[in-house]
Order: C-alpha cells, then sequence, then structure tokens
C-alpha cells in the first residue's frame, strides 16, 4: 500500500496494463483496464474523497454550449473530411451504410454506457492519469508521456479479427498514431472544460460513432491511415494556435496537486 501511495501514477499504469493485456491469450481485450484500474487506486491514495472527486468530473456538464459543439463537431468533421479525401484516393464513398438518423444517435447514446466504449477509458486516461502528470509537467509534456502510454496500451488491438493478416503497414501506422494524435485533442478540450471528463467522454462517444466499414467499405489500411492523419493535423493545429495553453501550467481544475505523505490534493 505504501509504493501505492508514492507512486500512484506508475502503479496505475502497471495495473492498467495488466488488466488490459492479461486476458491477452484467452483471446480477450479488457477494455475496461483503465477504469477498474483508478478505481483501484483512488480509495487507496485518496479515499472516498477521491472516488467523488472523479465522480464530480464525469458528471461536469456546466460547460460553455460551444464546447458541446466542439465535441460532436470535430469527430464529425474528421469523419467527412477522411471519407472524402479516401473517396479521392480511389476507394468508393458509402454514407447511407451509416444508417438513419435516430440509429446514429442510438449508438452514440450506447457508446455511453457500454464497457468497450469510451467510459472503460476516459475516467482513467482524463480523469485519474492526467490531472496528476499535468501536477508536474506541461499540459504538453503530459501528453507527449499519456499519448504514448495509450498508444502502446492499443497494440494488441491491431491483431484481433486479423487485422494484420496480411500485413498493412499502414494499418499499423493508423492504429498508432489515431490514439497518440486523439489524446492531444481530449487534453486540450479537458483542460479548456475545467477538467470535465464528461466532454472527453462525448469527444471519445462521437469520434467512435462511425464505423469505418460503413464510409469506406475497401482500403481499410488506407483509410485508417488516412483518418489518423486528419486527427493529427488537428492536434498539430490546436498545439500551434493555442500554444500559451500548451506551454504554461494546466488550469487548476484540471491537476491534481501532490501532499504531504504521497496522498493526493484536489484543486
Amino acid at each position: 500500500m505504501s509504493v501505492v501511495r508514492r507512486h500512484p501514477l506508475i502503479t496505475f499504469f502497471v495495473l492498467t496494463y495488466a488488466l488490459t493485456w492479461g486476458p491477452l491469450p484467452t483471446g480477450l481485450f479488457f477494455a475496461p483496464g483503465p477504469l477498474l484500474a483508478a478505481l483501484i487506486i483512488i480509495p487507496i491514495t485518496q479515499g472516498l474523497s477521491g472516488l467523488k472527486e472523479l465522480g464530480l468530473r464525469i458528471i461536469r456538464w456546466r460547460v460553455r454550449w460551444y464546447w458541446y459543439a466542439v465535441a460532436i463537431g470535430l469527430p464529425v468533421a474528421a469523419w467527412v473530411l477522411t471519407g472524402a479525401l479516401n473517396a479521392a484516393l480511389g476507394a468508393p464513398l458509402s454514407l447511407g451504410a451509416l444508417g438513419s438518423f435516430f440509429t446514429v444517435l442510438e449508438v452514440f447514446a450506447l457508446r455511453f454506457i457500454t464497457l468497450d466504449g469510451p467510459i472503460s477509458e476516459e475516467p482513467g486516461w482524463r480523469g485519474f492519469a492526467l490531472p496528476r502528470m499535468q501536477a508536474e509537467r506541461s499540459p504538453l509534456v503530459a501528453t507527449l508521456i499519456l499519448g504514448v502510454l495509450i498508444s502502446i496500451w492499443h497494440v494488441p488491438l491491431l491483431f484481433f479479427e486479423g487485422g494484420l493478416q496480411p500485413f498493412q503497414p499502414a494499418l499499423v501506422v493508423g492504429g498508432l498514431l489515431g490514439p497518440f494524435a486523439f489524446t492531444f485533442v481530449a487534453t486540450w478540450l479537458f483542460n479548456h472544460t475545467g477538467g470535465s471528463v464528461l466532454m472527453t467522454l462525448v469527444l471519445h462517444a462521437a469520434e467512435g460513432t462511425p464505423r469505418a466499414g460503413a464510409l469506406w467499405p475497401v482500403a481499410a489500411g488506407q483509410a485508417s491511415l488516412v483518418y489518423s492523419l486528419v486527427w493529427s493535423a488537428v492536434a498539430i493545429g490546436l498545439v500551434i494556435f493555442d500554444w500559451q495553453v500548451w506551454s504554461g501550467p494546466a488550469p487548476a481544475r484540471a491537476t491534481v496537486q501532490p501532499a504531504y505523505g504521497g496522498e493526493r490534493r484536489v484543486r
């Protein structure tokens, strides 16, 4: 317990990888690993107050209306642009496969409650890890580290369902670059909304609602790479045009400061 209290972040990532990757020999990628790891570490390091703080982040909905528009609009724009670019490269485009407007809303809503969706990741990545990493690092450095760790966490998914059979370099690069770039967008939204995990949940749910096969039924490797490059362009743009936010200290409400004895103090 003393090791966990002294090194909560390291323990969180070790436990996250162990929980997620442990069942891989049985063919299972345990997506709720980050969520479960956070729910184990927080009571040890912060007690009930830490769980309350995480819960308040998850339901922090009082942000300016345009952040909701950004959280939904950015993923939609990324999907549309990817589809257009992929079509320009010769792949057929089939927007009709997305289904009706109400079907899309239903999928979007379901992603909030299914454990293979954003709820399995965001409370861990943005609710637990990011506020602690930003307490002693700039948002840029914290996000660079977190982005690498999240990308590595996704690696086994590249091997599921024959993803690398036959080997497609574009699919591998896209599968690793996409989560890395998305981490920057999520950090930017998280910090601008006072550390709201709810807003990153909306962003993540909107990003995952359309299915790649619905927009581009062929050239999956090409589509994955183009999609990741689109998100990379968004991430680079956010860093360049909002540099002061990235280089300075993170907003107080988006951090958790270390306190005496290894416990954590929420600001």
